[in-house]
């Protein structure tokens, strides 16, 4: 069994996986033997270290990166953006701006996802490592937007009205939280690929191991999910008592659970299949942004439902 915080299993079996440009460029400049097969060459390697299957790097051999998961980031951000604008037309909704701000984060990570996992960049540079840093950061701040969106719905099942001391202390500092753990985990992200400190070295050099990047990037993500997942279906169930929320929230997370299943399970099967030409990180990211578009969905009947329960004008 692997230890907690390896990733090495990770990085030769899923292909487009960001957090292995910051190992790579880790074994580069401290195990540079253990980079072996298509990983030996950076000018072509692809995402990974040592990967059993991988898209090589634009230029080489024909490549044209991850183009088909940059189509479709392409797609997803401009339905983002018509996303943010409908949701800023909701003027008086419950949540707006934290929910807004859940938008712009995913949004913000598409983009970045286009240079971190498409094979454009040269593998253990230093760009993709500060770019990859920052993705990561990124995606730790969208799951702790994630659950910062569900504390509106919170303050008013608890009566704090807006505008209030108590409603804004909280409001700030949740965003605060969010700023907080995105900066702590690009942080250590940058540690991992630039060895800043010797304690977030992998040790041995093989393992790909780093237990604090593994909590904020594995760990995390699930552990807000989880909270603001139970949050909402008490809301929807017991306070509001909608039936309506409850599906798309159901639907929603579905669509989530079947992008991580296609990232981890598939990616791999159809990167063989397609001789590296194309790899199964577009079917996540289709997931993933459908899953964001019936969350909206989500939050836009439970916004109605507090209306209708709670006559906000």
């Amino acid at each position: 069994m692997p230890q907690f915080g390896t990733f090495q299993y990770i990085c030769s079996n899923v292909p487009s996986y960001p957090a292995c440009n910051l190992f790579y460029r880790q074994l580069q400049h401290t195990a540079s033997d253990l980079l072996t097969g298509v990983s030996a060459d950076s000018s072509t390697a692809p995402v990974g270290v040592n990967p059993h299957c991988g898209i090589p790097r634009a230029g080489h051999e024909k490549s044209l990166g991850n183009i088909v998961n940059l189509l479709v980031c392409f797609f997803s951000i401009v339905f983002v953006v018509v996303l943010v604008h409908r949701t800023n037309r909701r003027k008086n909704a419950v949540g707006r701006s934290e929910f807004r701000t859940f938008l712009v984060v995913y949004l913000l990570t598409l983009i970045f996802q286009v240079f971190t996992t498409g094979s454009y960049l040269r593998q253990g540079s230093d760009g993709l490592t500060v770019l990859t840093a920052i993705h990561l950061g990124l995606i730790v701040s969208l799951f702790t937007a994630l659950l910062a969106s569900a504390i509106p719905a919170i303050q008013v099942v608890l009566a704090v009205e807006e505008r209030t001391w108590s409603f804004l202390v909280t409001s700030l500092g949740s965003g605060f939280l969010m700023v907080l753990v995105g900066v702590v985990a690009g942080y250590i992200a940058l540690d991992v690929g630039f060895g800043f400190s010797d304690s977030l070295t992998s040790k041995p050099p093989g393992a790909l191991r780093s237990v604090p990047l593994f909590f904020f990037i594995c760990v995390w993500p699930l552990i807000t999910v989880a909270v603001y997942l139970c949050t909402m279906l008490y809301i929807a169930l017991w306070v509001l008592m909608e039936g309506k929320p409850l599906r798309y929230f159901g639907i929603s997370f579905a669509l989530f659970g079947c992008s991580q299943v296609a990232y981890f399970l598939v990616n791999e099967s159809l990167c063989i299949a397609a001789s590296g030409r194309l790899d199964g990180s577009f079917i996540s990211t289709i997931l993933e942004t459908s899953s964001v578009g019936v969350l909206f969905m989500a939050w836009r009947s439970i916004t109605e439902g507090w209306i209708h329960a709670f006559s906000i004008p």
